[in-house]
């Protein structure tokens, strides 16, 4: 046992060496790397280009009845940017420092991807074998959006493979509970217009740009002092709020002249079970109180996505809720506050699990000198065992 550790370990390390890293981001490395496993596990391996630079990877392990609907486990090969000069450690070094190693991806989710591997590796070398096909996804652009995932879903090669049930990310959590996601909220991305009088900066005009943006943000941090209310009262929890925060405002080019217009751009997250045609309402509303040159322009409105049901018609929910119980598994399950992967599988109505084993771990996703314990990786590998093994033997 001592060897897989190290293997995985190594495995690990280098996958994190690997700066898959946005903007530009080159794949080539990190299709030569899982390559390279493929081969020592054995496994079959696909390379699907869904656009020149983005490559999505499928290893495969054959189930013992492929007719069966599929296992996806999805991880994505990307990561965020970094400002190496507010890291203690280097970014892509994966130094290993007081039982923790640390690299951007170390949470955010290239252990996953690894743990995957490594558990398939272990149940191999035991001559286990599941019914259930197992298909091992590495996607490029969850980070960014548009041309990873949201594509592959609409390929040939994606329907071939007939997914039943995908296993994607969720994050860490300071307690002993694991974290598992059945949903997430949707993102709204949109930027209101403020235009008024312009003039000198001495003047006291009436309906001045920099007016109509006060209206507008007191509007929407008057709602969200709402749901941080219901929060706090207990009536609401941060999964199930809707979030909405101020990301930008501009205007203007000299100090002392009244803009025609200013703007301010908002990133809002809703839950499935708030009326999104009542949000729009509510934003067209408080745009024609402010002024008859207020309007919004949106850079990203998704739909709803529908939870994933957790109850006794869900097979694999039920294998799930087994493998954790046999494995004294707690866990914390909730809807997730961000958007990933999941919910163009969700969207296809195919039920999707986010689970990373990261217990007794600070979130630190997307944060500085990002890291994940080395025993919490080692420890994520055995339950991806029992957790597999339990999905894929569903019959």
């Amino acid at each position: 046992m001592e060897n897989l550790d190290n293997i995985a370990l190594e495995n690990f390390k280098e996958y994190l060496q690997i700066p898959s890293v946005h903007p530009d981001i080159d794949y080539s490395d990190c299709v030569k790397f899982l390559t390279k496993i493929a081969e020592d596990l054995q496994l079959p391996i696909r390379v699907i280009n869904v656009t020149p630079k983005n490559p999505v990877v499928v290893l495969t392990w054959k189930g013992t009845n492929p007719e069966l609907p599929t296992i996806l486990l999805n991880s994505h090969m990307d990561v965020v940017e970094v400002s190496e000069k507010d890291w203690k450690h280097k970014p892509f070094g994966a130094e290993i420092e007081d039982g923790k190693i640390y690299a951007r991806g170390a949470q955010d989710m290239k252990s996953v991807g690894i743990q995957y591997l490594e558990a398939i590796r272990r149940m191999k070398l035991q001559n286990i074998t599941c019914l259930r096909t197992v298909h091992v996804c590495f996607v490029p652009e969850e980070e960014v959006g548009k041309e990873g995932m949201e594509l592959f879903v609409n390929t040939e090669e994606f329907k071939k493979m007939n997914v039943g049930l995908c296993l994607d990310e969720s994050c860490g959590n300071e307690t002993e509970k694991f974290i598992f996601l059945y949903g997430e909220k949707s993102c709204w991305q949109f930027t209101i217009h403020c235009k008024g009088q312009t003039g000198h900066g001495s003047t006291f005009l009436d309906n001045t740009p920099g007016e109509i943006l006060v209206y507008i943000l007191e509007k929407f941090y008057g709602f969200r002092n709402e749901q941080k209310e219901k929060i706090r009262n207990g009536s609401s929890t941060e999964w199930d709020a809707i979030a909405v925060n101020c990301t930008k405002v501009s205007g203007g080019d000299q100090h002392n002249v009244i803009p025609n217009e200013m703007t301010a751009t908002f990133d809002m997250r809703i839950p499935p079970t708030y009326s999104f045609e009542e949000m729009e309402e509510m934003i067209n509303k408080w745009c024609k109180e402010a002024g008859p040159n207020c309007f919004v322009e949106y850079h990203d409105k998704q739909d709803p996505t529908p939870d994933t049901e957790l109850n006794e018609s869900n097979i694999f929910w039920c294998a799930f809720k087994k493998a954790s119980e046999e494995m004294n598994l707690g866990l914390d399950i909730v809807r997730s506050i961000a958007t990933s992967d999941s919910r163009y599988l969700r969207q296809l109505g195919i039920p999707t699990f986010g689970f990373s084993p990261m217990n007794n771990t600070k979130p630190l996703m997307h944060a500085n000198d990002e890291y994940l314990g080395v025993e919490t990786f080692l420890n994520g590998i055995k339950i991806y065992c029992g957790i597999i093994q339990k999905l894929a033997n569903v019959n």
